[in-house]
């Protein structure tokens, strides 16, 4: 496969960039090689500087739900784009993806639209600590919410990509702000809460982990959080970034039936454009500037063309219902995965919520980031390469998800169990 084009890229990247990529994942440091350097993308497929074509299963890390460049989404973003791209002035149609959201998403009785997951998160915390007028906040072994200061202690995505810990630059006063307990154990929730329960405003919680990986809560696990936060006089807030609109039209809370005080949206919702949103209950959201204390502004917030290509994204999610069809290709893909592993005599386990998955190289079940953290990440390496030779692009990590859209065809999807069949039998 010639990557003459993508190499001479990657070399000139970085000597302006850090890495030379704008993201960390994306310099395949965990999986090692030349980054691809992509130009264009269609339906469930995405073409590099060379010419190569791949199946996508990374989806820019989940919005591109019905694929690359969707006419509606496509036409939508060219309309707002000719009337005006920014006004730094209310739009109506930012109004109009709110109660679109909250159409979708009922707990979020008001809300606000920001640019970005990392942003979302942040503002979600200071409401909840402006609300219930404390300071710790608890969060979880390997989930990842973005960037920002109290978040980088034992976080997923890259920081688990490559085996970062916590941040250089993050202030040890604001790093003990974050309590760090282990997904899918209630019993090390339960523990803090009896230590600080009277300190901690809000637990933040993946719903459905997506960012150590695919790992899906235990049965009780979020319902328990639940009483513990209502116990305590606690806010509950689901980042749904990753599975909002992804594992069902209402997110991972509709899918599991638990209730958070406090959401953030991200991915989805801006199209494929950035976009993200922070909200809950009305009570909670009067604190939010101007009608509150609680401080947050964004120039770009609610941007027009960000909010026509989700608003034109939603829209169609709605009219199309894909969230069967979504799931049952993706049961099959995960089965197809793991019958190509079985052949091959290589142990994997496959975490899978409808069309987001994460293949482990790890022999026994991945509940946790501990058990995550478990797989053999040289194997993994050396299977998305395969892989990538057989023009099937996955995440350069495998502390990432795959993720399927609605332009996966049951064609497409055969397509990627033969080359992970020849990828497996491959492997050393």
């Amino acid at each position: 496969m010639k990557t003459t084009r993508s190499r001479a890229l990657f070399e000139r990247a970085k000597k302006i960039l850090p890495g030379g990529v704008n993201s960390p994942v994306r310099a395949f440091r965990s999986v090692g090689g030349t980054p691809r350097f992509l130009v264009k993308g269609r339906g469930p497929h995405a073409w590099d500087a060379d010419g190569n074509r791949y199946i996508d299963l990374v989806g820019s890390w989940g919005p591109l739900i019905l694929g690359h460049a969707p006419p509606a989404v496509v036409k939508a973003i060219a309309g707002a784009a000719a009337r005006g791209s920014t006004f730094g002035a209310p739009t109506p149609a930012e109004t109009e993806l709110a109660e679109e959201i909250r159409r979708a998403v009922p707990s979020m009785q008001k809300l606000r639209l920001v640019s970005s997951g990392t942003e979302a998160v942040m503002s979600a915390v200071r409401v909840a600590r402006g609300f219930t007028k404390r300071e710790l906040v608890l969060k979880f072994d390997g989930g990842y919410h973005g960037h920002s200061d109290g978040f980088l202690s034992k976080g997923g995505s890259g920081l688990a990509t490559l085996g970062i810990p916590a941040s250089a630059g993050v202030p040890a006063a604001i790093a003990g702000l974050a309590l760090t307990a282990r997904y899918n154990d209630l019993a090390s929730v339960e523990a803090y809460f009896r230590k600080h329960g009277r300190r901690i405003a809000a637990v933040v919680v993946e719903p459905v982990a997506g960012n150590m990986g695919v790992v899906v809560p235990c049965e009780g696990f979020l319902e328990g959080l639940r009483r513990l936060c209502d116990r305590w006089g606690s806010l509950l807030l689901f980042d749904e970034v990753i599975t909002g609109f992804r594992v069902a039209y209402g997110g991972a809370q509709a899918l599991l039936g638990v209730k958070p005080d406090l959401t953030t949206l991200g991915k989805i919702i801006g199209g494929g454009l950035p976009l993200a949103s922070y909200g809950g209950r009305a009570d909670i959201m009067s604190l939010v500037a101007p009608d509150g204390p609680v401080y947050q502004a964004g120039t770009l917030s609610g941007n027009p063309c960000a909010v026509a290509a989700g608003l034109a994204l939603l829209r169609e999610l709605r009219r199309l219902n894909p969230w069967a069809a979504l799931e049952a290709r993706g049961r099959r893909l995960a089965e197809g995965l793991l019958d190509a592993a079985r052949r091959a005599r290589v142990p994997i386990t496959v975490n899978a919520v409808g069309s987001m998955m994460t293949a482990f190289f790890a022999p026994g079940l991945v509940t946790d980031w501990d058990s995550a953290a478990k797989s053999d990440t040289k194997r993994y390496s050396a299977f998305f390469h395969a892989m990538l030779q057989r023009g099937v692009m996955m995440a350069p990590s495998q502390f990432e998800a795959a993720f399927l859209s609605a332009a996966h065809s049951d064609a497409v999807v055969t397509q990627i169990i033969r080359a992970a069949r020849a990828a497996m039998s491959a492997l050393p």
